[in-house]
């Protein structure tokens, strides 16, 4: 195993304990193409939760704040979306978190092999 396969793989499976830093950081750091091509993968495979994640609190926020009980009545299909935005945001979320998940560990042994 040579250390180029091993900086690869590690950029994918720093989602369990450095998501962001550990590929920037060896991105910058090396000077090798396959190393540099893996890092910048596992960047963009790290930044595609936290994009979501920001966004969803941008809806849920607007869920909360838009949401007056005095005026919409509990059969408004208005007040249905927005009470239950935040649950469809945690099962997107999740659902999304765990394909990425599962693809960082893939990609990770893929690059292992």
């Amino acid at each position: 195993m040579t250390n180029s396969k091993l900086l690869s793989s590690l950029c994918y499976f720093s989602i369990f304990f450095a998501p962001l830093l550990l590929p920037a950081i060896i991105f910058f750091a090396t000077d090798e193409f396959d190393v540099k091509r893996h890092a910048k993968k596992s960047i963009i495979s790290h930044i595609i939760p936290m994009v979501l994640l920001i966004a969803g609190f941008v809806v849920m926020s607007f869920s909360i704040f838009s949401f007056d009980p005095q005026v919409v009545a509990p059969s408004d299909n208005n007040f249905i979306f927005w009470s239950l935005t935040p649950l469809v945001f945690i099962i997107l979320y999740s659902l999304l978190f765990l394909v990425v998940l599962i693809w960082n560990v893939y990609q990770g042994i893929k690059v292992l092999r």
